[in-house]
């Protein structure tokens, strides 16, 4: 039986340690699947990235007011979705979510229980609202819908693979 020469072996070994974190760094494991959680919040930062951005926003309760945690602190959430080049394809820019922004999310939680969530493939709602809370909350009634459903261009990188 003939073994791969040593340069070989250590060429398959190379592009296996490369490529693990590549393919890892799409897994939503950490995400609880099962739940979609669907929530209305202030931003308080929105920060984009090559690979995912995420906004962080203050939580709103139905009358549009923060929810405050034990200690009286707004309760903070955060959720990841697609790169900018995504976002911008369905219209969001920075100029889209100024500070102080009101808008609703679906979001898949992560399992273990902190405050933050990847938007979903199914659901992935996003509606904007401005900067004033509508009597009804923000809906798609009250704002507007950038993404909505599986055909969200934020989603597309998340039905690539094998």
């Amino acid at each position: 039986m003939k073994t791969l020469p040593s340069k070989l072996q250590l060429a398959l070994i190379i592009a296996v340690v490369i490529s693990t974190p590549a393919l890892a760094h799409h897994s939503f494991a950490m995400y609880d699947q099962t739940k979609t959680l669907t929530l209305t919040g202030k931003l308080t930062r929105f920060v984009l990235g090559a690979n995912h951005a995420q906004l962080l926003f203050e939580l709103l309760g139905p009358d549009g007011k923060p929810q405050l945690d034990a200690n009286g602190k707004p309760v903070a959430w955060g959720v990841e979705t697609g790169s900018a080049k995504q976002l911008a394809g369905a219209g969001i820019t920075v100029e889209t979510f100024p500070y102080g922004t009101i808008f609703t999310v679906s979001l898949w939680p992560l399992r273990d229980g902190r405050n933050f969530g990847a938007m979903t493939l199914t659901g992935g709602t996003l509606i904007v609202c401005g900067t004033f809370f509508h009597d009804g909350g923000c809906t798609e009634k009250t704002g507007k819908v950038y993404l909505n459903g599986r055909n969200n261009p934020v989603n597309d990188f998340r039905r690539q693979g094998p």
